[in-house]
């Protein structure tokens, strides 16, 4: 059974979906929607901006629930920021990959923005003054998705899904896919007993790289789950450039840009020298392992932990020139409770966690190590609150914050925060 109907159940009221009510849109929140009241009742609403009016189809929720969902399907009063959506399957009851399709990438950013202060004020009670400033390499805020994922329906045909549904969309084109994504064919091939295609446009090898994925290994059933094997990407920092190879189904960053972008703003703001001791935490493939290992040569050390084995191994051969460079294959809160428990100590510390956070007690261990500075890579903006508001507890003030668009046309932003101990 589904969440949504679990909570549907609970409830127990009448169900609300398909009414449409004519709402004042309010603020922006974090999920790629907008909140808005009918008749007491919180409504959070996407395809709209803040400031309009609009007729809002309840999609989602039942009497008695704390809040419903809705699309906007008629705008009455458009806001300043409103544009011609440029893909046809932005729309209620199509595609859910985009939120903000109909919003000029100015208005895009401004909401970002305005989301991330909400969540430091609300979650970490700090007002933080922040822009959301582009990443280069996207046409217009279109054509940056180096790796899609596409759905599979009951016909062989791929597809993206729907918002907060497994329904497939059949779609022609996906305008924020690279143009090697849709290139590759995928949308044009028949996929048989397969649950979802990978495709991914990397720097190497020339042509994207497509791997299936059928239902018996996307499930919890045994068998080896297809890798689609290794792809290499390219990272720039100033005259530094570095090529190293990443799963192609692992984790990287989509947008072309973001690698070196984030790879020269974490270098920046993290100030390593020679000599320095560095903890990479959830170092992935060892984007900036490799980097900062030449940074603090010839006496300095570079510890990288991630918690996925096949990550670890490529991290190990894109640094096997670097003898200073050390590998854990570990959960980033077991090894920081090993290395507290060993008396170690740390100059500085990257963190680049997934979507849900370092969590508490790696920011407790973290700080019990001492880094003079501790620069964190998030894609969440409530989950580095929330780990900032940790990081205070144990000592740790935030002293900036950046935002960056790596993920234009939807909510998604990344940001980078510096910590240092807070004056006494």
């Amino acid at each position: 059974m589904s969440a949504r109907r679990t909570r549907e159940r609970a409830a127990g009221g009448e169900s609300l979906v398909g009414q449409e009510w004519t709402v004042d849109v309010g603020p922006v929140a974090h999920g790629g929607h907008c909140v808005a009241r009918h008749e007491g009742q919180v409504v959070f609403v996407r395809h709209t901006l803040p400031g309009e009016r609009v007729v809002a189809r309840v999609t989602e929720g039942r009497v008695g629930d704390s809040f419903v969902r809705a699309d906007a399907v008629e705008v009455l009063d458009a806001a300043p920021g409103r544009v011609e959506r440029p893909c046809p399957y932005a729309v209620p009851g199509q595609c859910g990959g985009c939120d903000f399709q109909h919003a000029t990438l100015d208005t895009q950013r401004a909401l970002k923005a305005d989301v991330v202060r909400e969540q430091f004020a609300r979650i970490a009670k700090t007002d933080v003054s922040v822009e959301v400033r582009p990443v280069p390499g996207d046409e217009e805020g279109l054509r940056w998705r180096t790796r899609v994922e596409f759905a599979v329906d009951a016909t062989g045909r791929a597809g993206l899904r729907g918002h907060r549904s497994r329904h497939v969309v059949p779609v022609e084109d996906c305008l924020i896919a690279t143009r090697g994504v849709i290139d590759s064919g995928v949308l044009d091939t028949e996929w048989l007993d397969v649950e979802s295609v990978d495709v991914v446009d990397a720097a190497h090898p020339d042509e994207p790289v497509l791997v299936p994925v059928s239902a018996s290994t996307s499930d919890a059933a045994p068998g080896p789950e297809p890798t689609g094997g290794l792809v290499g990407e390219r990272a720039v920092d100033g005259d530094w450039e570095g090529e190293y190879v990443v799963a192609a189904r692992g984790f990287w960053q989509v947008h072309p840009g973001a690698a070196s972008t984030f790879l020269s703003r974490v270098v920046a703001l993290l100030g390593a020298e020679p000599g320095d001791k560095v903890l990479d935490l959830y170092a992935g493939s060892g984007l900036f392992t490799m980097r900062l290992g030449e940074l603090v040569a010839p006496d300095g050390f570079v510890l990288g932990v991630e918690g996925d084995a096949r990550a670890v191994d490529n991290g190990i051969a894109n640094t096997e020139h670097l003898d200073n460079v050390e590998w854990r294959a570990n959960r980033v809160d077991r090894e920081l409770r090993s290395l507290v428990s060993q008396g170690i100590s740390a100059d500085l510390a990257v963190l680049d966690p997934p979507r849900t956070g370092a969590g508490k007690d790696v920011m407790a261990q973290l700080a019990r190590l001492a880094p003079r500075r501790v620069v964190y890579v998030a894609c969440d903006p409530s989950a580095l609150a929330r780990d900032v508001k940790s990081a205070a507890e144990h000592g740790y003030a935030l002293v900036s914050l950046e935002a960056w668009d790596a993920f234009p046309m939807t909510h998604h932003v990344e940001c980078i925060a510096v910590l240092e101990p807070a004056a006494d």
